[in-house]
């Protein structure tokens, strides 16, 4: 085997060692947050308990889509012994009968302030979860040595200063050549 051979095997060697090394942190990494997100999760279970006024529309918001329901069960019967009397039934006026009745009964649930502080929780939970999963991302990009979201925010921002810079240079010159002519 050739000196360069030898060479370009200890460098890939070296390549493939760095890299199971990055895939080990990232998973330590990924390991940690799960934990970190289940430790999160279950705090947020243990404090999403209703309080009692919550607690309170709640029940009545179950109750009034329970008696939605019940009387599309009614009017259901009193359909279906219209049709075994021999009066013309069609199968979407049932259709139409459970479609209204679910989007009443959806309506008295969800406008429960019950409903509305849970549904706070879990947005506030999901954007905790992306924030984790964010951190989570950019520290992986860092163990494999490639450009994170703030190297290339922190890019662009110089970028930018230095056009500004290169516009203002750009201004004086023109300014100067003016003043020569």
């Amino acid at each position: 085997m050739s000196e360069y051979t030898k060479d370009v095997q200890v460098e890939w060697n070296e390549l493939v060692e760095n890299m199971n090394q990055a895939v080990a942190a990232s998973m330590e990494q990924n390991m940690e947050a799960s934990a970190a997100f289940m430790e999160s999760w279950a705090d947020a279970v243990e404090d999403s308990m209703p309080t009692e006024t919550e607690w309170a529309s709640s029940v009545e918001g179950y109750n009034e889509a329970y008696e939605v329901w019940m009387d599309a069960t009614e009017e259901m019967f009193d359909r279906t012994a219209d049709a075994a009397e021999g009066e013309e039934v069609s199968v979407t006026e049932f259709r139409d009968i459970w479609l209204q009745s679910a989007n009443e009964a959806f309506k008295q649930v969800m406008g429960t302030s019950a409903f509305a502080a849970a549904n706070g929780r879990l947005v506030n939970a999901m954007m905790e979860m992306r924030e984790q999963a964010d951190e989570i991302g950019e520290e992986t990009l860092v163990q494999l040595g490639m450009p994170t979201r703030s190297d290339i925010d922190e890019v662009g921002e110089r970028l930018v200063e230095l056009e500004r810079r290169q516009h203002r240079v750009e201004e004086k010159l023109d300014r100067i050549i003016e003043s020569l002519e």
